[in-house]
């Protein structure tokens, strides 16, 4: 059976329990990092040598960083549904999860870590409002693709719309100013409603 390291309230972690339940996917998973450790172990380093959440153990296969994880269960168990089988198509999917790891994350991370994860006295809310503001900018781009497309890889949902709305979820529900965005409104609206999504990505930011 499929074995995952990383605790539930881990973003990339829950990309990679809602692909499993998108795929139908049995596994096992183990409690890793922060409160649980176990991701600093020397057994732990052996198989990832980052010390980071997600890891998966694939019948002997080891695999971390959560989007090559996403890609790759989705290429095995869901080929030309979750992951398009077209190569232009799926490196459109590519291409948007990409933009998540080097752009909306930069941006979404310091939000996210100082309002939730710092305590009030120790938070730099200048840092918030510069990073808010930035973010903002890069997702009114994806405001303006959603105007064109159902989905950011086109008409279905695909692995690429994984990443975006973990990251979606926590835009919403940190305390920031937020501009009216309403195709990513209606989009993230659409998707938070697979029971993927509700099962492993919709519990309270913590």
């Amino acid at each position: 059976m499929l074995k995952i390291w990383g605790r539930t309230n881990s973003i990339n972690v829950q990309k990679v329990l809602w692909t499993c339940a998108e795929l139908d996917l049995p596994f096992e998973r183990i409690d890793a990092g922060m409160q649980f450790g176990v991701n600093n172990t020397p057994e732990y380093r052996a198989m990832n040598p980052n010390g980071l959440v997600p890891l998966i153990d694939d019948d002997g296969f080891l695999l971390w960083e959560s989007h090559a994880i996403v890609r790759y269960l989705a290429r095995k168990h869901g080929l030309g549904s979750l992951c398009p089988a077209e190569p232009r198509a799926a490196a459109d999917a590519d291409r948007w999860m990409e933009w998540y790891s080097t752009t909306l994350w930069n941006h979404m991370k310091p939000v996210f870590w100082i309002l939730i994860r710092t305590p009030p006295e120790k938070r730099n809310m200048t840092e918030v409002e510069d990073n808010r503001q930035k973010l903002a900018g890069y997702l009114t781009m994806a405001d303006a693709h959603l105007g064109k497309k159902e989905y950011f890889a086109g008409a279905a949902f695909t692995m690429s719309d994984i990443p975006h709305a973990v990251l979606a979820h926590r835009w919403f529900n940190v305390p920031i100013e937020r501009p009216a965005l309403p195709h990513y409104e209606r989009w993230f609206k659409t998707v938070s409603a697979r029971p993927g999504f509700q099962k492993h990505c919709a519990a309270p930011l913590t």
